[in-house]
């Protein structure tokens, strides 16, 4: 049985398509790739995959639109869009819909093989300081189902926000860098990742929300401090 991950490619571009599926092969991926974004989402639900790259410019079904449909599919499956458009609105929707990653065309397919391992790599790890359950003032949060449980309330978090949230449980009551849970999380620290953090703190607020006692402070400029109303972690 093979060992290579195997990624799904949604691609319009003949030409371009035949030369990045084959680099990708060359360096050890298995690679189905489509050429129509109508056929996408079928061709997805017949296969497994481990990641997806999805070109946003295409001409009947949009990359967008095709990655909601996918993660409505796969809830946990990473996601790295491409596009010939440098556009911040568009990099911000590939964020908000809860991309892994936003590459822009054209670029250096070393690059995009980096962020692919770097994707791959991250997925499934657990650090050294994480535990299976997590108590939230009247919540238990679980790290294995990555589902929130409080009273007459359950909520399954996406593996994003499961990983961030995790991390404001181990710094409870403490600053956690903005820095810190862009380089564990996103693997990067800038523009884009940070805004993406942002609506997944917003996301993770609405989701605590059941119990007032839970409050996620922005700290400006710093960080952000989750506390429960228990000094005790």
């Amino acid at each position: 049985m093979s060992d290579k991950s195997n990624i799904f490619f949604l691609e319009d571009d003949l030409s371009f398509g035949t030369v990045l599926k084959s680099y990708l092969e060359i360096n050890n991926y298995n690679v189905t790739w489509v050429n129509d974004g109508a056929l996408a989402v079928e061709t997805f639900k017949n296969g497994k995959y481990d990641l997806c790259i999805l070109d946003v410019m295409l001409p009947n079904v949009d990359g967008f639109t095709v990655g909601k449909e996918i993660r409505m599919i796969n809830h946990d499956i990473p996601l790295i869009y491409l596009t010939a458009k440098a556009m911040k609105e568009d990099i911000l929707n590939g964020y908000h819909i809860g991309a892994d990653d936003y590459i822009t065309k054209p670029f250096d397919t070393e690059v995009l093989i980096c962020k692919v391992q770097a994707i791959l790599s991250r997925k499934g790890m657990k650090s050294e300081d994480s535990k299976d359950e997590y108590k939230i003032g009247n919540m238990v949060f679980s790290t294995i189902t990555r589902i929130i449980k409080g009273d007459d309330y359950s909520k399954q978090l996406s593996p994003k926000e499961a990983a961030l949230l995790e991390l404001l449980c181990q710094h409870k009551n403490k600053l956690l860098t903005r820095e810190t849970a862009l380089k564990k999380i996103w693997g990067e620290d800038d523009y884009f990742t940070a805004r993406s953090m942002d609506v997944f703190i917003t996301k993770l607020r609405k989701y605590l929300k059941a119990d007032p006692n839970i409050e996620i402070k922005n700290i400006h400029g710093s960080g952000f401090i989750m506390s429960d109303g228990n000094e005790n972690n």
